[in-house]
């Protein structure tokens, strides 16, 4: 075998694994729609991508009104905004994805890509959230729902905000026009 087909195998085993130490950007993960498909995170190469862990039942879950807020002002200028849906925190979030689903779009007009339920932390943490927590460290892994990730237009990933961060706030906007520059 070539010594490239070996690392590409190496590197799909990993990833069929949870493994995310061999990850080199957001890119390289995938979610599931949360009406079904893949949501490779590669379709969103060149934009900058806030990816949000949702529960329907917090006391933060009124931040899907501010999230929508900040997907229709910065779509347009290379943002995406993805809702994860976790139910670690309180037991938030106990519907089925289609249960979730209706949820958003009723109540909150959800526009922005939603993925099927997922765990966001522990050793069944999606790749992508263990991945993020082995990049940024164990204190900026998520505590609560709408824990909020901010990955650049390269697949960097650029800062994390905890919950109590709003999502029409300086800090979190500043954050993502400054990742729209680059």
């Amino acid at each position: 075998m070539a010594k490239s087909t070996l690392g590409a195998l190496a590197f799909a085993v990993s990833m069929t694994l949870g493994g995310a130490a061999m990850a080199g950007s957001a890119y390289d993960y995938a979610f599931e729609k949360i009406e079904g498909g893949a949501l490779p995170m590669s379709q969103f190469k060149g934009k900058a991508v806030l990816v949000v862990n949702t529960a329907s039942f917090c006391g933060y879950t009124y931040q899907y009104e501010g999230l929508e807020k900040l997907w229709k002002s910065y779509k347009d200028k290379g943002l995406v905004i993805v809702g994860v849906p976790a139910n670690n925190f309180g037991g938030q979030e106990p519907g089925s994805n289609a249960e979730i689903q209706t949820f958003c779009t009723a109540k909150y007009d959800v526009d922005f890509p939603m993925a099927s339920k997922v765990s966001v932390v522990g050793s069944d943490a999606h790749p992508f959230y263990k991945w993020a927590k082995d990049t940024l460290g164990d204190s900026k892994a998520p505590k609560w729902n709408f824990h909020k990730y901010l990955v650049s237009a390269d697949g960097t990933l650029v800062g994390a905000f905890p919950s109590a961060v709003e999502p029409g706030s300086k800090e979190l906007t500043g954050a993502i026009d400054k990742a729209l520059a680059k």
